[in-house]
């Protein structure tokens, strides 16, 4: 597996370190993204193009739009339609759909506005484009829209859970989010609602998301959490709440920021102006306007010495501080810094 590279910044073009803080790709983009699936995105002639983690650019055509890598493709768009690329750049399936999605488990959904399927990794439609908007398969099934409703198909094209919901999405895991009147439940796999649609829509916020087996939910501006069982866990009692990381999540009580474990119980005393998830055993929070990090019984790992700050990943975890970035590892170290 190739090592994890970061971010950097010097002279306000973009380049990439390795774990260690040594350059591996030199600064010389104006803009550039984190790697994904091998891959970053690197604004090249007005264009992003795909990088490798050797610093090579997919150059063989410029597309108006390139996606991420899934499955060792990523679509690309040229003018209005789109196609497929491989992981070297080469059109691997035709420039032909006016519409198209990422692949997962082989299958990726494409075609005409209105006239939506499924096609494999050779451009031929395994599921023929007859409905009417189409979402990625997770696991062995993907939300349709069929006659104004949504409902559930699998790798075969067969309907198992009929068309019933004004919107749905995808299935995490044995779940999946349905949709009422602009509130939101959940279903299992059987097409039994767990959870009848209660909750609201929060701008921002992917509805459904599960973290821990945990997910965030919201009622007249107070938020919860629920499980992928579709109990409420968390009443909706806080005034903010984020994602669960590590069984813990950051709840807001009277403008401050503790955490509480998955069974709602307190465990971190609301005591920073901000807060961020867990992760690698590390949580950012905001102390007298600066951020740090703290350790899961609540006590300051790294101190708040910070402007900005991202959680860790990787060993490693992207400060600002004077308007110069950072990367240090978990016991405050600097990995590297930028002149």
């Amino acid at each position: 597996m190739k090592k994890p590279l970061f971010k950097i910044r010097e002279d306000g073009k973009y380049g990439f370190i390795n774990g260690d803080g040594t350059i591996i790709i030199e600064p010389q983009y104006y803009d550039a993204e984190e790697f994904y699936n091998c891959f970053s995105r690197v604004r090249f002639n007005n264009k992003l193009v795909p990088l490798d983690n050797m610093g090579r650019l997919l150059m063989k055509n410029l597309y108006n739009h390139v996606g991420y890598f899934e499955n060792g493709l990523a679509k690309v768009k040229l003018v209005n339609l789109w196609g497929y690329i491989d992981r070297r750049g080469s059109l691997a399936i035709d420039i032909q759909f006016q519409q198209a999605g990422d692949f997962r488990d082989g299958l990726a959904p494409a075609g005409a506005i209105g006239q939506m399927g499924y096609i494999d990794k050779n451009g031929a439609f395994l599921i023929p484009p007859t409905y009417e908007k189409t979402s990625e398969f997770t696991g062995d099934l993907a939300a349709v829209q069929h006659n104004n409703k949504y409902g559930f198909l699998n790798k075969k094209g067969e309907l198992v859970i009929e068309p019933q919901f004004e919107f749905a999405t995808s299935f995490q895991q044995s779940v999946a989010t349905i949709f009422t009147e602009n509130k939101w439940g959940l279903i299992n796999q059987q097409g039994k609602i767990l959870l009848e649609p209660q909750f609201d829509r929060v701008a921002g916020y992917s509805e459904g998301d599960f973290f821990d087996g945990m997910a965030l939910a919201s009622k007249e501006e107070k938020y919860g959490f629920i499980n992928d069982q579709g109990e409420i866990v968390v009443d909706t009692i806080y005034d903010f709440a984020g994602d669960f990381g590590e069984g813990l999540a950051h709840v807001e009580i009277n403008g401050l920021f503790g955490y509480i474990d998955n069974s709602g119980k307190l465990v971190i005393l609301p005591q920073f102006e901000d807060a961020g998830v867990f992760s690698e055993g590390l949580a950012q929070v905001k102390a007298n306007n600066k951020w740090g990090f703290i350790d899961t019984d609540g006590k300051f790992a790294i101190p708040a010495q910070f402007d900005s700050v991202q959680p860790f990943k990787n060993g490693l975890a992207w400060t600002e501080h004077d308007k110069k970035w950072a990367y240090i590892d978990r016991f405050g170290e600097i990995i590297w810094r930028e002149a």
